[in-house]
């Protein structure tokens, strides 16, 4: 049986799905073949969303920002978009599934307390896919 694969997807690259590619490994280990990308990805990985994960065991210094590789995206099983912003058109072959994602800065709740919120919601989501695709 191969190993399933997943390609998590946000605007940035820098944040969320960095956020839930990093967990993804952490849950998953080598049982899951993890990516992530954007649709306009930005310059640098988000500071605080590497530091909230760093808190729980995951280490996203060797990560950068990356665009949308077609022939990597066609190949995938699962293509997660997190959030309501990145905007991917279907392609035949992976399952899409959209997380709309907590978002705590509508509650008034900033800085390094909105990342784990968000980490937080992004690793209830990643246990549940990492269980699903290991079964």
């Amino acid at each position: 049986m191969s190993t399933p694969s997943v390609l998590f997807v946000c605007v940035k690259n820098g944040g969320k799905s960095q956020m839930a590619a990093g967990l993804m490994r952490k849950a998953a280990g080598t049982t899951v073949e993890v990516h992530s990308a954007g649709t306009k990805p930005g310059s640098t990985v988000n500071a605080l969303s590497a530091q909230s994960l760093l808190e729980v065991g995951v280490d996203l210094s060797g990560e950068h920002p990356k665009p949308i590789d077609p022939d990597l995206l066609a190949r995938m099983d699962y293509v997660i978009t997190l959030g309501s912003e990145a905007k991917l058109d279907p392609v035949d072959g992976p399952r899409f599934e959209n997380w709309d994602t907590d978002e705590p800065s509508e509650r008034g709740i900033d800085g390094i307390e909105r990342m784990r919120l968000v980490r937080d919601d992004i690793a209830a989501r990643v246990d549940d896919l990492a269980a699903r695709l290991q079964h």
